[in-house]
């Protein structure tokens, strides 16, 4: 079939899809506006709550976000996440502790877990009755940062940061299964912060500024720019820094979108090799086997596996077999950076508001004051 016919084909797909985008835009619409007009009900809690999130189904980026936070406020307060815990095998709430593995709390919470084990992770599919538990079982918690929860409307946040594609902004987007948008454009306003990931370095002031316009924040809301930055290489069972100089890099990655990261390690390698897998993939003996049976038939010297830190936490699932095989396995990270001068904004707004909120919280049950590496309170609105 030539590429004209197959858009075609997928066109009317497309146009056959739409009615039911209206079925389901109608449904969320009720199901917004029954929160809006108070038949519904928000929870808020004691303890300052972020929400990460987006409105398209796929990757946007939110977990280096959720990591940002995590670094910005683990050492003045501490700190929670709270996930739903996708394609996980238990049910109900759960915390992280030395026998976590990714089976039962799924793979980003399981990275998080493992890059930040003096935070409480943990997982709940209904928020408005896990964060209490959470708060049962770690009093200690001042902060609680809910990951992928923009559509949880019953938890009310204090702060709402919703994160879109530089590649697929919402506003061009349209609702499933049309589109990928989980509700309507007009959802954008329950955020109080709105980032565009994954830009370009380079981006232009002018191209920023046009993006900008084409959101059209509200008074009280703010646009941001980041983009990814990759990490240093580390062994997945040392820890310890890995050169991929001169070596011959085979990808295995279970992410949605793998051709940036096999172009980043192929700027670092010798050679590249991608093996592609869903996003969320958790492997099986097959899976290693295929690993196995590609490096092995890959007739070139100085061998390595890379994957990412999500396909870490769950090829660690294997963790007896991968040490047995002998195999090295870098793991690169990725992180958040903000362009402009937009990580001092970020900041700013979320550790006033929290410092706002822990103080309040404190005085009320006359606790000591917050820590002075903490900045002054400041209203948020």
């Amino acid at each position: 079939m030539s590429r004209n016919a197959l858009y075609h084909a997928f066109s009317l797909v497309r146009i056959l899809l739409y009615p039911l985008a209206l079925l389901y835009g109608a449904v969320v619409w009720l199901r917004n506006r029954l929160y809006k007009s108070g038949f519904f009900s928000s929870v808020s809690f004691s303890v300052p709550v972020i929400v990460v999130g987006n409105l398209s189904v796929g990757g946007t980026g939110k977990t280096p976000h959720v990591e940002y936070l995590i670094r910005l406020l683990k050492d003045h307060y501490r700190v929670a996440t709270m996930s739903r815990g996708y394609k996980r095998h238990t049910q109900g709430f759960l915390l992280a502790d030395e026998n976590t593995n990714a089976l039962r709390i799924g793979d980003e919470p399981m990275q998080y877990h493992l890059a930040f084990p003096e935070i409480a992770v943990s997982v709940a599919e209904e928020r408005m009755t896990g964060i209490p538990a959470l708060l049962q079982k770690r009093p200690d918690v001042e902060v609680v940062l809910l990951d992928d929860a923009f559509q949880h409307r019953s938890v009310k946040p204090g702060m709402a940061i919703l994160i879109t594609d530089y590649a697929k902004p919402f506003y061009e987007d349209y609702i499933l299964p049309y589109g990928t948008l989980r509700e309507s454009r007009k959802a954008y306003e329950r955020a109080h912060l709105i980032i565009v990931s994954k830009c370009p370095p380079n981006l232009s002031a002018a191209a920023a500024e046009a993006m900008r316009q084409k959101i059209n924040p509200l008074p009280h809301q703010q646009v941001l720019f980041s983009t990814i930055q990759y990490g240093e290489t580390y062994d997945l069972f040392s820890g310890n820094p890995v050169s991929l100089n001169g070596k011959n890099a085979l990808v295995v990655a279970g992410i949605a979108k793998p051709v940036p990261l096999e172009a980043y390690v192929a700027s670092l390698a010798q050679n590249t090799h991608l093996l592609s897998y869903p996003d969320h993939h958790y492997f099986v003996s097959k899976d290693l086997d295929e690993i196995e049976s590609t490096l092995r038939g890959w007739d070139i010297p100085e061998k390595i596996i890379v994957t990412t830190q999500k396909d870490a936490a769950r090829l660690l699932l294997h963790r007896e077999r991968l040490a047995h095989d002998g195999w090295q396995i870098a793991v690169l990270p990725i992180r958040v950076q903000f362009l402009f001068d937009d990580a001092a904004i970020f900041d700013e707004k979320i550790l006033s508001y929290v410092a706002a909120e822990v103080a309040e919280n404190r005085a009320l049950f006359g606790l000591s004051a917050p820590s002075p590496e903490a900045p002054s309170p400041d209203y948020y609105p």
